[in-house]
């Protein structure tokens, strides 16, 4: 048999379970997940997108398609990493929500900013590297 003490154990447990802000704090890390989850599927977007620019040629200069698919896989990689470790950081900051000792990482900002800069950084050299008149004989399908 349970003594009064185990009792209201358990129901301070299940009260503090369906507590609003916790509720609230569950609902911020969805919204935090699936913000990261549009910015790994825009980064693979964009990936797509700066590989199939580099692929069109011009009708009578056919020329090979050079580095540009190295930045657009990097945008792809990226974007894929993304997802894989938001899914992670979503699932451990649940528990840590539940568990009650959330601490806030700054690893994964300085990693999202350093893997931002990284492509900013490709995609100057990329603009500055194209010969201009490579990029006037374009014809769009």
């Amino acid at each position: 048999m349970k003594t009064e003490a185990e009792k209201l154990e358990v129901k301070k447990l299940e009260k503090k379970k369906y507590r609003s802000d916790r509720i609230r704090d569950h609902l911020a890390n969805e919204r935090t997940y699936l913000a990261w989850m549009r910015s790994g599927i825009a980064l693979m977007g964009f990936g797509v997108l700066i590989v199939r620019l580099r692929i069109i040629r011009p009708p009578l200069a056919p020329q090979p398609p050079g580095n540009g698919w190295k930045l657009g896989l990097a945008f792809a990689l990226v974007g894929v990493l993304s997802v894989l470790l938001s899914t992670q950081h979503y699932f451990a900051v649940r528990r840590d929500i539940d568990e009650d000792t959330y601490q806030p990482p700054d690893r994964w900002i300085l990693l999202a900013s350093l893997a931002v800069l990284l492509l900013g950084v490709g995609v100057i050299y990329y603009v500055f590297t194209v010969p201009l008149d490579y990029l006037q004989t374009f014809l769009l399908e």
